[in-house]
């Protein structure tokens, strides 16, 4: 009689992998340290309520009358939900070139975790903290006036996690290139941050700026994802306006994963 392999006796749920699972794990992997420290997404609040306990008020006074519909706040706080969508998940590369320091990533390279589901199961871990702070955020401001349609506040969340994998991953692959040079992945973070910020008219509209500031803000896909959130928080779900906030978040997305899994495979360390 032969003595049973370790194959045979393991139960084929453990012997079995896949690579839904690879990404599953890795994802649940990144979420322990911010289940076990939830305060750094209440900390991630306070870039976004600073801008709207002081940016909200100027605005209100400056261009408040020449706002879409308005409502200063229906038309501000979509933009500032995408803003902190946009911080967050472009700094997420940082952790990454840490990993990289202490040795982690590349121990993690030498598993057998597919590298495709690495990448995958890293930006489906940004859409926790997304979501999270974004709630918190429409919560506090319902006090001020702040009004969004209940089903537009679902949908847009929904919009924010996708747009967020895709720029996540992009981070990613930013940290990786870069990863002989660090520094520069600060360098080219801040570099494309702000103009596509001010240039998705998420902090001051758009319609009152030049003729070259519009035509580069239609080239600007952010811009699209910001009208999109808007749109949906009014409660005007079937628009244009969201259906291409939509093509733009899953085109974000797709064009992220894809760069960001090539770069991952191509990664000796």
């Amino acid at each position: 009689m032969t003595a049973p392999t370790l194959t045979e006796t393991l139960p084929a749920r453990e012997t079995a992998r896949s690579w839904w699972g690879d990404a599953w794990l890795v994802m649940t992997r990144e979420l322990t340290p911010t289940l076990r420290d939830p305060f750094s997404v209440v900390f991630g609040l306070v870039q976004p309520l600073v801008f709207l306990g002081l940016f909200g008020p100027l605005l209100a006074g400056s261009v408040g009358a020449t706002v879409p519909g308005g409502d200063v706040w229906a038309w501000f706080v979509p933009g500032i939900l995408v803003m902190t969508t946009l911080f967050g998940t472009s700094t997420t590369g940082a952790n990454l070139l840490f990993e990289m320091q202490t040795g982690a990533h590349e121990r993690l390279l030498v598993t057998p975790l597919a590298r495709s589901a690495q990448l995958v199961g890293r930006a489906g871990k940004e859409m926790a903290p997304v979501v999270a702070q974004s709630l918190l955020v429409v919560l506090v401001m319902l006090p001020f006036g702040f009004a969004p349609h209940p089903l537009g506040v679902l949908a847009g969340l929904v919009l924010l996690a996708v747009f967020g994998v895709g720029v996540g991953s992009l981070s990613y692959a930013l940290a990786i290139a870069v990863r002989q040079q660090d520094w520069m992945f600060w360098a080219v973070q801040q570099t494309l941050l702000f103009p596509l910020l001010i240039l998705s008219g998420m902090l001051l509209p758009l319609e009152t700026g030049p003729r070259w500031m519009q035509v580069a803000a239609d080239a600007n896909p952010l811009r699209y994802v910001v009208d999109a959130e808007r749109a949906l928080f009014a409660g005007d779900l079937a628009s244009a306006t969201v259906a291409w906030g939509a093509v733009a978040a899953a085109l974000t997305a797709a064009l992220g994963l894809v760069v960001g899994v090539r770069t991952l495979s191509r990664s000796t360390r």
